[in-house]
């Protein structure tokens, strides 16, 4: 076999460096110095030359990230230095406890502490030797772990060869052995498991048992496929000088290569640690992988390895946990929820429980498939999780806890009796139930008119056509999308010209701060009237409120029983409905509370028969203005019954059962 010619091996050596530097632009300092599909175009080059030369092929090389067949099993591996576990720490007061056991056993020790993101990822070992990639090998019991070299090679982000880098050019002789977090970005996670979905096959349950479950894999190549990183947090050399402070292991590890969290900060002191604690738990959701925590380490090494290890865990770390993510719960009832692209979704509605910090209540079981693999059922106890995300779900049930008398879920049999009026089907191929005869688009022409009608939000000019054109012209996706469109927008489209297309975008930004009562009901939530949107917008006071009430707190409103409340529980669970009220406020739409004033707050009215002088909405209207509450049918608590023109016997015979006041329409006019 010939010998490569020189400006080959020149060639390949450079194109491993301007790959590899790429690599590291590109994930650890989240640059990137060319385009992905520029670096795939040399890393081809490269492979191209090292077919023809494999003399030109070293360990550290790009292309050899995927290499050697599935394993029989993995092979078990002493760690040189124990990898602890870290005790955990829950509020301030835990954590000066903390600080001052070290004193005690330390009486001059620091306060100078690193703090960093607690990863909910796999924990493991990087071997490298003269600045080599050797080994790689997972946490284990602490002592002895499990050999993953050839799977963590595929990982992207880890380099094969360490950075060259004068300031840390000791940690490339010898061994370096970096630690850190395997873990998978949550936008990837949820992109597999649409794929899952797809294509018919069970969901994942969250990042960190997915990307447990890849390393575990017998076969590099199937891990290749799965979108790994490795997120170091600590530098261990064998002559503990080499790295006097675990901050100076993260500025090492981000010379040479080693893609760290970037959450890192140095403090001193209790309450900068819980500055940095309060500050992570409100940006947790926004990062890109999930998080339980941050981890507290005392900075200064020597004092770290004078304070020794009790058991497992060091003297001089602590990990600060949020509240918990996974809690159980007891499922009331399974609501199914009617999605604007005709989509029924199945909603759990449970007790109140407490899930990372925030009351959960009700959590989408996303499909008829779902809930079979689940075997969810009313009365189950379930385990709930959140996995640092806003939306809950249903992670597993607890069957011996199961109620005796528990029914499978039969959905269809759901469908019916839930919406008796619609008729479903399920197409070939998909796993999700559809109204039959409500397409997306006839259903959000449906949604948007009534969004925009005299009883909800009342925009001027947003009429039946108009939203039709707006529709059928693509500008429009859901309501939100009104408080995008500009006049060029609009007046392209054959209904408008000039003047008809700036009164429609004027009176659309007109309503950017609609009364809450009025948004309330125009959201279209399925048993919500005009009286009790307006109930519900007195009870809460803002949207928020609302949001996050309990089926109890809902049940507490007048006129609310459980059908209501678990109606409007299912319609705030929806994950389309979630996303269409953040979009809402993006877009500046602030729905604002203002609580009725009047002579006739706390009286109740009833109007039967024709009015001469106004229609009956309007009646309401005025009404409602003055503070009044407006009742579709005389009940206990109606203070007057309006009676009209050709007036109904039985309203009347109820008021008289009920002792409720009949007034003509003069003497409501009196009152008004």
């Amino acid at each position: 076999m010939p010998r490569p010619p020189k400006s080959a091996s020149e060639r390949a050596a450079k194109l491993r460096e301007i790959i590899n530097e790429y690599r590291y632009r590109y994930h650890v300092l989240d640059e990137s110095s060319m385009s992905e599909a520029a670096a795939d175009s040399l890393k081809h080059e490269l492979s191209q030359l090292e077919t023809q030369y494999p003399e030109l092929i070293t360990p550290d090389s790009p292309t050899q990230r995927v290499a050697g067949k599935a394993l029989d099993k993995f092979k078990k591996v002493q760690h040189r230095t124990r990898m602890v576990s870290l005790s955990d720490v829950f509020d301030e007061a835990e954590v000066r406890a903390w600080t001052e056991r070290m004193k005690r056993l330390l009486p001059n020790v620091s306060s100078e502490y690193v703090c960093d993101i607690k990863m909910d990822g796999l924990a493991c070992s990087l071997v490298y030797e003269d600045g080599v990639l050797v080994q790689a090998v997972t946490r284990g019991d602490g002592l002895i772990g499990e050999d993953v070299t050839m799977n963590v090679r595929t990982i992207e982000n880890v380099p094969l060869r360490l950075r060259e880098n004068q300031k840390y050019a000791h940690f490339l002789r010898g061994r370096t052995e970096i630690r850190g977090e395997i873990v998978m970005f949550k936008h990837e996670f949820e992109q597999l498991n649409k794929k899952q979905a797809e294509q018919g096959k069970p969901l994942f349950k969250n990042p960190r048992n997915l990307a447990a479950g890849t390393i575990r894999q017998l076969d590099p190549q199937l891990v290749s496929e799965r979108p790994l990183h490795f997120i170091g947090y600590d530098v261990i050399r064998d002559d503990w000088s080499d790295v006097p402070t675990i901050a100076m292991g993260y500025m090492a590890m981000n010379e040479l290569g080693i893609e760290t969290s970037r959450q890192t900060r140095v403090v001193s002191g209790v309450s900068e640690i819980m500055s940095y604690v309060a500050e992570l738990e409100s940006i947790r959701t926004e990062l890109k992988f999930n998080t339980d925590g941050a981890v507290i380490k005392l900075n200064n090494r020597d004092e770290f390895e004078q304070l020794g290890i009790v058991g497992k865990t060091p003297r001089a770390a602590a990990a600060y946990k949020f509240a918990a993510e996974e809690a159980t719960t007891i499922v009331e009832d399974i609501v199914i929820s009617i999605g604007r692209t005709g989509a029924a979704t199945p909603v759990a509605v449970f007790d109140p429980v407490q899930v990372a910090g925030t009351t959960v209540q009700h959590a989408s079981l996303h499909n008829a498939d779902e809930i079979a693999r689940l075997d969810v059922r009313r009365g189950d106890t379930v385990i709930i999780f959140k996995a640092g995300d806003i939306i809950p779900q249903v992670q597993s049930v607890l069957k011996e806890l199961r109620p005796k008398d528990s029914k499978p879920i039969n959905y269809e049999d759901e469908l019916a009796r839930q919406y008796p009026e619609l008729e479903f089907i399920r197409p070939e191929g998909e796993a999700v139930y559809r109204a039959k005869g409500l397409t997306g688009d006839i259903i959000l022409k449906r949604t948007l008119q009534h969004f925009a009608s005299k009883g909800a939000l009342d925009i001027d000019t947003l009429g039946e056509k108009n939203v039709v054109a707006l529709v059928d012209a693509g500008l429009v996706k859901d309501p939100a999308d009104i408080y995008t469109l500009t006049y060029e927008d609009v007046v392209e489209l054959d209904r408008f010209a000039k003047i008809s297309a700036e009164k429609l975008v004027a009176a659309i930004a007109e309503k950017k701060q609609p009364p809450l009562e009025r948004f309330i009901y125009g959201l279209g939530i399925r048993h919500v009237g005009t009286q009790t949107a307006i109930d519900l917008a007195n009870t809460f006071g803002g949207l928020d409120r609302l949001m996050h009430a309990t089926i109890d707190e809902l049940k507490a409103v007048d006129g609310v029983g459980v059908v209501v409340a678990e109606s409007i529980a299912a319609w705030f669970a929806d994950e389309d409905n979630i996303h269409l009220i953040e979009k809402f406020g993006k877009l500046g739409v602030k729905p604002q509370f203002e609580k009725k004033q009047g002579k006739l707050v706390g009286k109740n009215f009833v109007v039967t028969g024709t009015l001469e002088s106004m229609g009956r909405d309007e009646a309401a209207d005025k009404i409602r203005a003055l503070g009044g509450t407006f009742q579709s049918a005389v009940a206990k608590d109606t203070d007057y019954l309006v009676a009209g023109g050709k007036v109904g016997a039985s309203k009347l015979k109820k008021a008289e059962q009920y002792g409720t006041k009949v007034i003509n329409e003069q003497e409501l006019l009196e009152l008004l």
